[in-house]
């Protein structure tokens, strides 16, 4: 069955077999670059691998090209033998009109610095960020340890920001800025705390929602966006000020990759997806902002994929929080009809809250295998938004679903286009070894909707697609 991917985009908004986490999205010459960190489908720890780097079109967010790996893990001098990851990156373009990526070492506290002539060439190791007297950034006594690099370069300055302030860890007090100069190494301007950790958030207005890692920085007319996640670790929010190195305050958040506060669906406080760190970063393309943020896949925290949101902008600088959703970069609700991919799934979660369901893929790391949905048992939701059945052609027919599944059980799975609303149609299924077709004619009705499939029965069967005709 060929999986309905050429004009439309989902998300993942890369193959549902790569897994780029830390997205730091920007657009260089008519084109949408993502750098980020690097996780593996197997993968017992975070950023195993090597950085690689996706572009697309800014006209076509369905077609993302692979640019290959841009930086080793062991072209740094510190890490020859390849014993320490790669953590989340970011790269600017420096006054000499160059790249540059920045990183942190897992096992060190200090920022490296790579750099190429093209956004997605073969970065070479430069150097790392130092004090004028040689001392590296993170290494002077008084320091707090260097942590995900953010960057913005601003005529002869660079901003880096970076901080990591874990829970009850009263010896990292926040987000930090440090400005360079103009060779992009040397410190110009010692750190400076922007915005508050977890221990010290109180009076601040970011109580609940302080610094804990994922610096981002962006600008917006004469606004920065300050983009970060929280102690709670599952959403990204924001803080705005008219300066890069001071009065930030707390906006709000922009995203959570367990959909907690949305109450549009749900309760507020219900996670329909399973919760787990969040990385990312907004950007503008073509006239359209959108948040870049990551999911947790193969039920560990350690294989994450990268996902976008459409956001909005208020005039007053307000970002809303948005849905998670399937569409991606899509500019508007995916067709009432074709074939799609399970492993677009926005929402899994139990109504007995049970373990979710999780999005998973057979072989190996690297191996191009298309990813699907396991650990489906009683009272799972799986749940895709958003589908347009405007307009559909039904042929003076009941349209109908069908979905491919393989795995031992008996069962049905109800068809709804919200959790808790009216059954449309049930389709039966059964044990069997290979990916199976099994289908029902369903009662969709016009209009704009999410759609679910609600599994009632024994056992436990995987979902590789599903077909609306």
């Amino acid at each position: 069955m060929g999986i309905k991917m050429k004009s439309q985009c989902f998300n993942p908004y890369l193959p549902s077999w790569e897994y780029i986490p830390d997205g730091e999205p920007y657009v260089f010459n008519g084109r949408v670059y993502v750098y980020g960190s690097h996780d593996r489908a197997d993968g017992w720890v975070f950023c195993l691998n090597d950085y690689v780097c996706w572009s697309a079109p800014v006209d076509d967010l369905s077609n993302w090209r692979y640019e290959g790996v841009i930086y080793k893990k062991t072209d740094d001098p510190l890490n020859t033998d390849g014993r320490m990851c790669l953590y989340a990156p970011d790269v600017t373009v420096g006054p000499d009109g160059r790249y540059y990526l920045y990183y942190v070492l897992d096992k060190v506290s200090v920022v490296s610095v790579a750099v190429c002539d093209t956004p997605a060439g073969h970065y070479r190791f430069y150097g790392y960020v130092r004090y004028p007297d040689g001392i590296r950034l993170g290494e002077r006594e008084g320091d707090e340890p260097q942590f995900d690099p953010g960057l913005l370069t601003e005529g002869e300055v660079t901003y880096l920001y970076t901080g990591f302030c874990g829970h009850g860890d009263a010896s990292r007090t926040g987000a930090m800025v440090t400005m360079l100069e103009p060779d992009m190494l040397t410190v110009r301007e010692a750190p400076l705390v922007i915005v508050p950790g977890g221990c010290y958030g109180k009076g601040t207005g970011f109580e609940g929602h302080e610094f804990f890692e994922a610096p981002s920085i962006r600008k917006k007319g004469d606004t920065y966006y300050f983009i970060y996640s929280s102690i709670a670790m599952n959403e990204l929010c924001y803080a705005t000020s008219k300066s890069p190195t001071n009065g930030f305050e707390y906006g709000g958040v922009i995203i959570s990759n367990c959909d907690l506060h949305i109450d549009s669906y749900k309760p507020g406080d219900k996670h329909a997806y399973p919760a787990g760190n969040n990385h990312g970063s907004i950007v503008e393309i073509n006239d359209i902002w959108y948040i870049f943020y990551h999911r947790m896949t193969n039920g560990t925290w350690f294989s994450r994929q990268g996902c976008m949101e459409r956001i909005s902008i208020q005039e007053n600088g307000i970002i809303p929080q948005v849905e998670m959703t399937s569409l991606g970069g899509n500019p508007k609700p995916l067709e009432g009809y074709g074939e799609y991919p399970a492993y677009i799934a926005c929402n899994l979660f139990h109504t007995s809250g049970e373990d979710c369901p999780t999005i998973t893929q057979d072989g190996g790391d690297g191996d191009t295998e298309p990813g699907y949905i396991a650990g489906i048992t009683d009272s799972a939701v799986i749940g895709f938004k958003y589908f347009s059945f405007n307009g559909v052609k039904w042929k003076n027919r009941i349209p109908s679903v069908t979905i491919l599944t393989r795995g031992y059980c008996n069962g049905v799975f109800e068809i709804k286009t919200s959790s808790d609303g009216a059954c449309l149609g049930s389709i039966s299924v059964e044990s069997t070894n290979i990916w199976t077709v099994f289908g029902t004619e369903a009662l969709i009705p016009e209009g704009i909707h999410a759609l679910y499939f609600i599994y009632k029965g024994t056992g436990s069967p995987s979902l590789l697609s599903f077909v609306l005709e």
